[in-house]
C-alpha cells in the first residue's frame, strides 16, 4: 500500500546521526544525503527526512509525504482524480514523470481535506 514516508526536520545533520543510528539496529544502511534531504531504502519501502521545501520551519507534517504505490500511470491518474472528486486540492505540479533517468516515478500530488500531502507514486525503472 505505501510507497514511501517522509518527515520535515530543522537540522538534517542532527536527523542523519540519529536515524543512521536508529535505523541501522534494523540492518538499514545509513542515508543517503540529497540537498536538503536523506533517503533510507530498503525492499519493503523508504523512509526519508527533509527541511521543508518552502524554506518554513519544520512541524508536524511540514514537509511530510505520505506516498501510496500505485501499480501504472492510469492508476496514479485515477487515484489523483478520485481525490479532487471528493474534496482534495491539487498541489505541486500536476501528475507526471519526475526523477532523473535510471530513477523516474510518475508522481501525483494531492493535499487532502485537512491539509495533509499525500500522493500516489508509481515507479517507472
Amino acid at each position: 500500500m505505501f510507497s514511501h514516508i517522509m518527515i520535515g526536520t530543522n537540522d538534517l545533520d542532527r536527523a542523519k546521526t540519529f536515524y543512521d543510528a536508529l535505523l541501522g539496529t534494523l540492518d538499514v544502511r545509513p542515508a543517503k544525503v540529497d540537498r536538503h534531504r536523506i533517503f533510507y531504502f530498503t525492499k519493503t519501502g523508504t523512509f526519508s527526512v527533509s527541511k521543508p521545501i518552502n524554506g518554513e520551519p519544520a512541524t508536524f507534517a511540514n514537509g511530510g509525504t505520505i506516498g501510496f504505490t500505485a501499480n501504472s500511470t492510469a492508476q496514479a491518474d485515477a487515484w489523483h482524480a478520485a481525490g479532487v472528486a471528493h474534496g482534495a486540492t491539487p498541489c505541486e505540479d500536476p501528475p507526471g514523470i519526475r526523477g532523473a533517468v535510471g530513477n523516474q516515478m510518475y508522481i501525483a500530488y494531492l493535499r487532502d481535506p485537512d491539509g495533509n500531502k499525500i500522493c500516489a507514486v508509481h515507479r517507472m525503472t
